[in-house]
């Protein structure tokens, strides 16, 4: 029997499943294997999921479960894709009913099914969807469309609004994903927009495919100018090469190209871009003013009631595309840690970390440990033990107890309580600790004085000038170059997750007017390898790092031999730094599981 869920249209014999694993033949039709099952539902604001020009600053219930009908490489939804099946018990039952109760008593305004695809959960997503139109509650999703004429006419009635990730423009990177062509996404595309959903598109930039996003655009504008763009610059994970990265200044070039081409062009994965923002393609002005918020999101910050009440700017009247006005933002949402869009993806990544480094080579033994934290509900606990070197050394052990890998994670603490021991003892000949500030990509992000990069800030024997902010936001926010140049730190540190190169960071301190000791003695700097100062145990050699950096005179670390010695002793392998990605999890992009 043919499965008309999405365009593989997998043949599936009675009984049998199709490729994506998450369908079956029975009775002569085509059912869920795992239907009603979901592994996250709470509540989001909508520029989280991402969507920007739907609904701005409100609030709407989240729903994700688990699988795909893709395989895309360096998926940033892998462990919820590829590695948690759908068949754990860390995914909670839910009829449509509780899920519209839920939605009705959080107050939001709708629903969005986002993480992973709808198209893997597709007849339970279709009868919430149909429950909540009757109910007033607005339905979306974030999917890669490649639904079939069949399916999508099923669930076009019920959809308001839908954030469609383009793979690109051909059919080649359509198969690299498991798909067979563009053309399918395309036909929905228009189908969506010319049936009055709100649409917007993402598409990754990588090193190699800026011709693809051109035609993305290209293509787009064939529709219709008016459906913004999302460029997520591209983090690599998972088995995908670091040469792909492109930095936050290439994308940023890129995206004032795509303007060109259509209205509304925005830049994600880049922590202090102005491009997260609305301007109007007329004028210019300021219509709306985001922050970078994790991976994938976004949050406002300030917005121009006027244009929003208008549905059109307020400095030269030019009409605009936000589909049913908001009136204001109507008070901004903060999602609980570890809650709302990709930091949930990104919180199960730093537990695998952790059992990865314990020697843990079976993905149902890192599911088993994952399922215990879930069930526990224990997401807000991880979230404040991961950001202190003590209380993270007690998660080592636990996880270690729940694996079955005591003795690796008491050589793993052993390990790490020696180095810090041995800095500890070298910082007490140090008199002055300089002041140090801890960017994110651009030179005006700032990270949250509480996070881990700023208590590693204070073991290496500086004094950290973020804790001297309040904020809020995830993992940090912007600020000023007026705030920056009266902090006026001696030594700046660059993310070793989000990060710029050094020449790029200095080229943006001399456009924004940034003037700080910092820069006058070029003592700015950034880590040598990805995921050194978060994320994962590797943080002790970032720290190393940063002890060197702060006191050359008292710590010399040879930190291409001490990898060395830590890959060797927790991963079995060699340390080769350009096979170092992003991922917290795996040590590099050759990595796989046993």
């Amino acid at each position: 029997m043919r499965c008309t869920v999405c365009e593989n249209c997998c043949e599936i014999p009675p009984g049998k499943s199709g490729r994506c694993g998450l369908y079956y033949s029975l009775n002569g039709e085509i059912a869920e294997r795992f239907p009603e099952q979901y592994l996250m539902v709470c509540p989001i604001s909508i520029e989280t999921m991402p969507v920007l020009h739907f609904q701005p600053g409100k609030k709407f219930l989240q729903i994700s479960t688990a699988g795909c009908n893709f395989d895309c490489p360096g998926c940033i939804s892998t462990v919820i894709v590829k590695e948690m099946s759908p068949a754990s018990n860390a995914l909670k039952k839910y009829l449509p009913e509780q899920i519209i109760d839920k939605a009705l008593a959080e107050n939001c305004q709708g629903l969005a099914f986002l993480m992973n695809d709808p198209l893997a959960s597709f007849y339970s997503f279709t009868k919430v969807a149909e429950l909540a139109q009757k109910q007033d509650l607005l339905v979306g999703c974030s999917t890669n469309a490649y639904f079939t004429e069949e399916s999508l006419a099923l669930l076009l009635p019920f959809l308001d609004f839908v954030n469609i990730g383009m793979k690109g423009s051909s059919d080649d990177v359509y198969q690299s994903c498991g798909g067979k062509s563009v053309k399918p996404v395309l036909r929905n595309i228009r189908t969506l927009f010319e049936n009055g959903v709100h649409v917007e598109v993402s598409c990754i930039h990588n090193s190699k495919n800026e011709a693809e996003v051109f035609e993305v655009a290209r293509m787009l504008a064939g529709i219709s100018p008016s459906i913004p763009l999302q460029i997520m610059r591209y983090i690599p994970l998972e088995g995908a090469a670091p040469s792909l990265e492109v930095s936050i200044r290439e994308s940023e070039a890129l995206c004032q190209k795509l303007r060109k081409e259509l209205d509304s062009v925005y830049l994600f994965n880049s922590p202090g871009t102005a491009l997260l923002n609305t301007y109007c393609s007329q004028c210019g002005h300021l219509l709306v003013e985001r922050d970078f918020y994790g991976p994938m999101g976004a949050k406002i910050k300030n917005i121009d009631e006027d244009s929003m009440n208008d549905n059109a700017c307020s400095s030269c009247g030019r009409k605009l595309y936000f589909a049913r006005k908001s009136g204001g933002i109507g008070g901004t949402f903060w999602e609980k840690d570890f809650e709302g869009g990709y930091p949930f993806t990104r919180a199960l990544e730093m537990i695998e970390a952790i059992l990865i480094t314990l020697g843990i080579r079976d993905k149902q033994t890192v599911v088993r440990v994952w399922e215990n934290v879930l069930k526990q509900q224990q997401l807000a606990r991880l979230h404040q033990d991961l950001q202190k070197p003590e209380t993270y050394l007690e998660l080592v052990r636990h996880f270690g107890k729940l694996a079955g890998a005591e003795d690796k994670a008491a050589a793993l603490i052993d390990y790490i309580e020696e180095k810090l021991g041995f800095i500890q003892k070298g910082l007490a000949k140090v008199v002055h600790r300089p002041r140090v500030y801890y960017a994110m990509g651009k030179p005006l992000f700032c990270i949250k004085g509480g996070r881990m990069e700023n208590q590693l800030v204070h073991m290496a024997g500086g004094k950290s000038v973020n804790r001297e902010l309040e904020m809020q936001g995830r993992p940090g926010s912007s600020i000023t170059a007026g705030v920056l140049n009266e902090l006026n730190p001696e030594v700046i540190f660059i993310s070793a997750f989000l990060s710029s190169p050094v020449e790029d960071f200095l080229w943006e301190c001399k456009q924004t007017n940034i003037v700080v000791e910092a820069l006058r003695n070029a003592r700015v700097y950034a880590f040598p390898a990805p995921g050194w100062d978060f994320g994962s145990p590797r943080w002790i050699l970032g720290l190393m790092y940063m002890a060197g950096m702060l006191h050359p005179d008292v710590f010399r670390f040879d930190l291409e031999v001490e990898a060395a010695t830590f890959y060797q002793k927790f991963y079995d392998q060699g340390f080769n730094l350009k096979e170092i990605n992003r991922s917290f999890s795996k040590p590099n992009c050759k990595w796989q599981w046993a």
